[in-house]
């Protein structure tokens, strides 16, 4: 069996901090109300000069100095995202030259929306099986506030800008990420307009049936890993599941029937990141020490396209 290991982590968030109170002041809305139907209290807004090209150099260059790997050791580079700064050229091959990767570093952008990272994870084990330099970095990284409209109080409350960063290393003798991945084509359900369409750049969502999606994908996702890799959902020492909205959440920790205590999030403070979610709360559990060297994270995203993916990673 051949495979990926998590070496590293990296992340970045916006300075400014957004509370509920703060967008009370921008649409007709209320800390309470945010709160009990989604779990978030708060997120991150880019401002200034802050932009989807720095918060992925900030997350690449932390996770860089945390592997103690020179950037010459990179053989592949790919960043999980829907709100790039520019369509083209793509943010991995801006990282090429700024991190001073390669010039045959692969580098390219994918968009999955929220479930983007781990489709990321499962392309970087597959390039890297066949790439001479095994190790790859693989970035979330969002900048949701550009495409969010502000009088819409259904979506507005609901995202926030940030990046996560991972090192991995392939290995012949690494466990296989046994990833699990899908798609329901749907346009109606959550869809942002892209260019020259006329309409604005703004996120439309349908919340019911994105809730109905959710709370059925998520959970047939996290079982369909574990069997995938021959393990019970309680071999899995941490569940680090797309930061949507705290009931989707819980309901897939109720059907799943495993201890909430596994499956902490960072939702109240981050809101939903869409492609950095899962890395920004991997990230989280691997500097606090919540998940250790030898032990596994579920990784599971969910979102846009409709797209949903899997897999199960080891921490080096």
């Amino acid at each position: 069996m051949s495979g990926i290991k998590l070496i590293s982590t990296g992340s970045a968030l916006p300075v400014r901090e957004v509370t509920n109170f703060d967008m009370e002041k921008l649409v007709e809305t209320s800390d309470e109300w945010i709160s009990t139907r989604t779990g978030i209290s708060a997120r991150r807004f880019c401002s200034g000069e802050e932009c989807h090209t720095s918060l992925c150099l900030a997350a690449a260059r932390q996770a860089l100095e945390r592997s103690g790997l020179r950037p010459e050791q990179i053989g592949v580079c790919l960043v999980a995202t829907l709100t790039q700064d520019t369509m083209t050229p793509s943010t991995a091959c801006v990282l090429q030259k700024e991190l001073g990767l390669p010039e045959d570093t692969v580098c390219f952008d994918l968009n999955a929306a929220c479930a983007g990272f781990v489709y990321g994870l499962h392309t970087a084990e597959c390039l890297l099986a066949a790439a001479e330099r095994k190790y790859g970095l693989v970035i979330g990284c969002e900048v949701l506030s550009r495409i969010t409209d502000f009088t819409d109080r259904s979506t507005c409350v609901l995202f926030g800008d940030g990046a996560g960063a991972a090192i991995l290393e392939w290995g012949e003798d690494y466990p296989s990420l046994c990833a699990v991945m899908g798609s329901r084509g749907n346009r109606q359900v959550l869809m942002i307009p892209g260019v020259n369409t006329g309409s604005p750049n703004f996120i439309h969502m349908d919340g019911k049936e994105v809730f109905r999606f959710a709370v059925d994908v998520l959970p047939k996702c996290a079982k369909e890993v574990a069997a995938k890799a021959g393990i019970s959902l309680d071999q899995v020492d941490r569940f680090v599941f797309h930061q949507a909205n705290q009931r989707i959440l819980d309901y897939a920790i109720k059907k799943l029937k495993i201890d909430p205590a596994r499956c902490v999030g960072n939702i109240a403070r981050t809101g939903n990141t869409s492609a950095a979610s899962v890395p920004l709360l991997l990230d989280e559990l691997v500097t606090s020490g919540a998940l250790r060297s030898g032990q596994r994270a579920l990784c599971a995203g969910f979102g846009g396209g409709l797209t949903w993916a899997g897999a199960l990673l080891q921490l080096a």
